[in-house]
């Protein structure tokens, strides 16, 4: 009898330990980041303010209007300030994306990779979150980032077609967002480092971080704030998603 109870003690002991505790079902999770930053068979649209920093230059700013179709993955991106750059834009449909440059009036190709201008953001930052599509998670762990907790997530690309090969994800705990994003190269040298400041809007039952700031790791002090404004979910005219759309957008 007394080793019937120690053994019981012992599993008790190791239970609460959290030893046995069931381990979070993380590729769901990934699957809820994706569904919290994407709106489904709603548009979005929403102004972003991008302010880069570079050591010895003054702080640029870049102003542009995003429209987005989660549905069937397309965006358009239109440059509004500065003056210099007003209507040159960025078109995604299907698996192209096009620049317009409203000065010459031609579309070249481009690719989701590409920075938007000067900054630290690229195309693919302002298309929806496809992490689960993209990525397969390689590795798990918890860290505490500021006042949250987080999980951590290691997820190696499926497909050549992504910035970045190699992403370290930490998503809170307690709601399905991301905290912090490590893009990481090939050969497993750190790009840059992702920080979605928890300050966040709530639009169509999703939620947008208002604030997300980029650190290029490779040229210390080089970064990118970009700040969210104007959101809006509902159903655009389908010619938004259209080269005459930006062709006539001045």
């Amino acid at each position: 009898m007394k080793r019937i109870s120690l053994l019981i003690l012992l599993a008790g002991l190791v239970a609460g330990s959290g030893l046995y505790a069931q381990a979070p079902n993380f590729a769901a999770m990934l699957k809820s980041v994706d569904d919290m930053g994407s709106f489904g068979n709603q548009d979005y649209s929403a102004t972003y303010d991008i302010v880069t920093e570079k050591p010895g230059e003054n702080p640029s700013t870049i102003q542009v209007k995003l429209f987005r179709r989660d549905l069937h993955d397309q965006f358009v991106i239109l440059i509004q300030k500065p003056e210099k750059q007003k209507g040159q834009g960025y078109l995604k449909i299907d698996d192209n994306v096009w620049f317009y440059d409203p000065e010459s009036g031609n579309f070249s190709h481009s690719t989701i990779k590409e920075n938007i201008q000067n900054s630290e953001a690229k195309n693919s930052d302002l298309k929806k979150y496809t992490f689960s599509e993209d990525y397969e998670i390689t590795k798990t762990g918890e860290a505490k980032i500021g006042a949250y907790d987080v999980w951590v997530l290691d997820l190696k690309a499926k497909t050549n077609e992504v910035s970045y090969q190699h992403i370290r994800l930490s998503i809170r705990k307690d709601k399905s967002v991301p905290l912090k994003e490590e893009d990481f190269s090939v050969s497993e040298r750190l790009m840059r480092t992702v920080y979605y400041l928890p300050n966040y809007i709530n639009a169509g039952g999703k939620i947008i971080p208002a604030k997300i700031k980029m650190v290029n790791e490779l040229n210390k002090g080089e970064q990118s704030l970009l700040t969210i404004s104007e959101v809006a979910v509902g159903k655009l005219a389908d010619t938004t998603f259209t080269k005459a759309f930006l062709e006539r957008a001045q």
